[in-house]
């Protein structure tokens, strides 16, 4: 199999698991509440199981990533990930006790550490003026299994029936579901993934195999010396056939073989403080934290204050979380579409001047609603969508950049604190806004501080907020534009 169709596939298998991740979110979050209760379990379990899974996901991703890096190998890992999904998914639905359901979304968030390591490899595997494109695809996937996922519930809801010692019914079957959905996962990933070479690597291969072609033609063509070809040519080299050197992250040692420069461990010149320690890191790293933060507390508000003023009931809520789904993912399809004619910092600052606006208005229509029915109900629409317009802007440009400004050899770590700083904001985001769906004036005005800081911090570091120098000669770097 060539190389192009193996890089179809792997890319293909990488969306399924993020496919998979948005609907095992979404078949798990509209029951979980219930379940807990047939547990006789108190309601603060409720944040602890949601918690459960950010929290475990947030210690493995750095771990995953920090594997995949000394290794340059995926496909392993996300084989071993997928057990603890697989295992988790199992305990849910077992169920016997609150505690095993705890245990549970522990388990299966170990699993989704691997994260790191598949980001860290799309960005060995892409170019940087391609990356947004392939992160804003791959995160589509995850939408879309957040959109489809609720269709799963709709005959799930129905199983009742007994299983050996287990009882199927509408509390554990999306555990049974995502577990056998895991298996036949492993199946592909043995099937259909790779261990592709980094992108400059493999196309030099490509290259070096068409060119054996070419010479093989030449050579039943010509004879094998020419008749005014001196003996001294052979084996010498033309400076004119000397190489273009391109480091995209702008480590010129990390293009270089190890057998060249010694250095086999990427982690061997390490330095954590001097990779993250760095002004537009800690940028790119408050846009992660504050946007998730913002994200996950206004999903925790949404469903309180649609049933308390809109009365809003289970199918309510499906059809406008549908409709969400459907908003972001052409949200994201366009930010892959937008990427490719702008610069990433363009992107982000489109998306954080929406986040504000849309902030202001929920802080301002939403907090205190008054008027008609009808208003009410319009402000609301407004500025669910004016959040969920910017989010994609906010999501992909940050990302890319994060990959553009960190080196490639270490890609999966970096991605992994990344993901664990997104997994902190996921366990704060929802108690911060538990604690004050009755004080909505707080809850949203920090949220507003918030964006306003990481804006002020964006402008200030906008300069800095691209892709490091591509040198074209070791002796002559030239500045990017």
């Amino acid at each position: 199999m060539d190389y192009r169709r193996k890089r179809k596939l792997t890319f293909f298998t990488i969306g399924l698991i993020f496919l998979l991740s948005g609907v095992e979110y979404a078949v798990i979050l509209p029951t979980i509440w219930g379940y807990l209760q047939i547990l006789s379990a108190q309601p603060f379990f409720l944040g602890l199981g949601l918690s459960a899974f950010s929290l475990s996901g947030l210690l493995s991703g750095p771990l995953f990533g920090h594997w995949s890096d000394r290794t340059r190998t995926t496909k392993g890992i996300i084989l071993f990930s997928n057990l603890f999904e697989i295992a988790g998914n199992f305990m849910y639905f077992m169920g016997y006790s609150k505690w095993l359901l705890l245990s549970s979304r522990l388990v299966a968030g170990i699993g989704a550490g691997a994260g790191s390591s598949i980001f860290g490899f799309l960005t060995r595997n892409t170019a940087p003026e391609d990356r947004a494109t392939v992160f804003a695809a791959v995160m589509a996937c995850r939408q879309a299994g957040l959109l489809i996922g609720p269709a799963f519930n709709l005959f799930l809801r129905l199983c009742d029936f007994q299983l050996g010692p287990f009882v199927v019914n509408k509390y554990t079957s999306p555990g049974l579901f995502m577990c056998v959905m895991w298996i036949l996962l492993q199946l592909v990933v043995l099937l259909m993934y790779w261990d592709l070479p980094p992108l400059d690597a493999a196309a030099q291969g490509v290259d070096e195999e068409e060119d054996e072609v070419d010479e093989n033609v030449e050579e039943e063509e010509k004879p094998l010396m020419g008749p005014e070809e001196p003996l001294e040519a052979y084996g010498t080299v033309n400076s004119d056939q000397s190489e273009t050197l391109i480091t995209p992250n702008g480590d010129l040692s990390q293009h270089s073989s190890p057998s060249i420069t010694g250095e086999s461990d990427p982690f061997k010149n390490f330095s954590a403080s001097k990779e993250f320690l760095r002004e537009e890191v800690i940028v790119l790293l408050t846009a992660q934290f504050i946007t998730l933060f913002n994200q996950t507390a206004l999903e925790t508000m949404v469903t309180p204050m649609t049933q308390k003023y809109f009365n809003f009931r289970e199918l309510e809520n499906s059809v406008m979380y549908c409709l969400c789904g459907v908003e972001v993912i052409v949200g994201f399809f366009f930010v892959r579409w937008l990427s490719r004619q702008v610069a990433d910092r363009v992107v982000l600052a489109v998306g954080l001047i929406i986040c504000n606006i849309s902030c202001a208005w929920c802080l301002i229509f939403l907090a205190n609603p008054q008027g008609t029915f009808a208003w009410q109900l319009s402000a609301f629409v407004i500025g669910v969508f004016l959040q969920l317009l910017g989010l994609p802007f906010v999501a992909v440009s940050q990302v890319s950049l994060f990959s553009k400004v960190t080196a490639e050899k270490t890609q999966g770590f970096s991605q992994g604190v990344r993901r664990s700083v997104g997994g902190l904001a996921t366990i704060l985001g929802p108690l911060w806004a538990g604690g004050l769906t009755g004080n909505l004036y707080v809850m949203l005005g920090m949220m507003l501080a918030l964006l306003a800081l990481l804006t002020i911090m964006m402008m200030f570091s906008y300069d800095r907020l691209v892709e490091p120098c591509v040198v074209h000669h070791a002796e002559s770097p030239e500045d990017c534009g």
